[in-house]
């Protein structure tokens, strides 16, 4: 009885989280993958231009350059950080935590923004460059592909930095110790225990990064050119200029299905860590 009664009460507290997961994500996307087939009729040719389309192909291929580009620099620069933080003491990684968790406070639109006048050609990278060059170095950084990858890694390196940072936190030190009284140099160490032992870490942070690049928006469109356009920003295009929601909602359920494809692999993955640490 009293199992039946813990099972109704958990049952009526999840209720209302079902009932706004229904009316704000499953009836909206069942609306969406309603349009990917149903034109005046049934059809499949969203899904068929998906297939053929000259610009979608370019357009996927700009996504997955991007987002592996944004990805694998946030990996480079996360593992650091993450180091970095892994070798302190608790107290003191406190606040540096908070530091790395600061791009999380501020809007991604108002960052966008922000990148403007930093990677602007007038902006402070720029005028850096000027001074320390006397004026001979000028980087173009703004509407091109370094400033949406530079935009998406300021807005990707928490996800990568916390569960490498989790992974190297939870590996046990006397390996390290043990390694370094048989004699291995720190190099060494890393490419046999420290890495190694990371890797759970270091695929969730890449399956993370890479789920949340493939639906970027803002910042190609703020800080991209006409060559950077990502599925989002087409998805937008074939909506809101062409008018065309059948294929616009194709181009999303595929997006959709690439997503879901990637979280499922990043749930697979933090099974195999929870395994691995228990």
């Amino acid at each position: 009885m009293a199992h039946s009664m813990s099972t109704r009460t958990v049952m009526v507290l999840l209720a209302p989280l079902c009932l706004l997961l229904l009316v704000f994500f499953l009836l909206p996307l069942g609306r969406v993958g309603w349009a990917s087939i149903y034109d005046h009729g049934y059809t499949l040719r969203g899904y068929a231009e998906v297939v053929s389309g000259t610009l979608i192909h370019r357009v996927l291929g700009n996504t997955l350059h991007i987002s592996v580009l944004a990805t694998l620099t946030s990996l480079v620069l996360g593992y650091l950080i993450a180091m970095h933080l892994a070798g302190m003491p608790p107290r003191r990684r406190a606040p540096y935590l908070v530091m790395v968790m600061l791009p999380f406070w501020t809007s991604i639109l108002v960052k966008s923004y922000a990148f403007t006048i930093v990677l602007g050609n007038s902006g402070l990278v720029n005028q850096l460059l000027g001074w320390v060059s006397g004026g001979a170095w000028h980087a173009e950084m703004l509407f091109n592909r370094m400033g949406v990858v530079l935009g998406m890694t300021n807005y990707l390196l928490p996800f990568m930095v916390l569960p490498i940072m989790a992974s190297l936190v939870n590996q046990n030190r006397s390996l390290h110790l043990a390694a370094e009284i048989m004699g291995a140099g720190q190099w060494r160490i890393f490419s046999r225990i420290t890495f190694p032992l990371s890797l759970p870490g270091v695929c969730a942070g890449v399956l993370m990064c890479l789920t949340l690049s493939m639906g970027m928006y803002i910042t190609p469109a703020l800080l991209g050119g006409r060559q950077d356009m990502m599925l989002a920003n087409l998805i937008d295009f074939y909506t809101r200029q062409t008018l065309d929601w059948t294929l616009a909602s194709s181009i999303a359920f595929v997006l959709l299905g690439v997503s879901a494809l990637l979280i499922a692999m990043l749930i697979r993955v933090q099974r195999d860590q929870e395994t691995t640490f228990a």
